[in-house]
């Protein structure tokens, strides 16, 4: 392997166990396909990364099912052949589709089971326990409204529409002082 491909490759290894989404050998399989101008057979990545083909075949499926890598057929050969994706936008969009909107959703399950847990609960009776009883409430308000923005913008970009990234900004946290105020 020449030295600027291995420096991508070890780079975008890095990257990748940082990721939460891809394991290092899989951000270096990547980064080397993506440096070819041919696909590659499984022993081909194997030799270049001194890995064995049977973990870069492991390794290989998460990256097919992240649609970053694509098997292709190569004339006159049965063996595997891979080649990484280049359609960055769609690569992004299935990303934030598959695994952060995912996130996203799961905090709003939170908040509004919280929520509802917290109206079916008695009312508190001393001033204290309502306002303790206020503070949750419009915390929990105030993070529904920003992962409610948040979810509508990733379905937005999914899908190719504009979002505004100034709507997320004016999602801001509800002021304490005066929902203490209020009441």
């Amino acid at each position: 392997m020449d030295r600027v491909t291995a420096i991508f490759v070890d780079g975008m290894g890095a990257a990748a166990a940082t990721s939460g989404i891809l394991s290092q050998l899989q951000g270096r399989i990547f980064a080397l396909l993506y440096l070819q101008p041919q696909p590659m057979s499984l022993e081909d990545i194997a030799l270049h990364l001194e890995q064995s083909k049977s973990n870069i075949s492991v390794n290989i499926r998460g990256l097919v099912e992240w649609h970053l890598v694509r098997r292709v057929p190569v004339a006159g050969s049965r063996k595997d052949h891979y080649q990484a994706a280049t359609d960055f936008w769609r690569l992004m969009q299935e990303i934030l589709e598959r695994r952060h909107r995912f996130s996203v959703r799961q905090v709003l399950v939170a908040v509004d089971e919280s929520t509802r847990a917290g109206t079916r609960g008695s009312a508190p009776t001393t001033g204290a326990g309502r306002e303790q009883a206020a503070f949750i409430t419009a915390r929990l308000e105030s993070l529904r409204m920003f992962f409610a923005l948040l979810d509508t913008s990733i379905a937005a970009f999914t899908q190719g529409k504009p979002f505004s990234p100034e709507e997320l900004k004016r999602a801001t946290p509800v002021d304490i002082a005066s929902v203490r105020r209020t009441k």
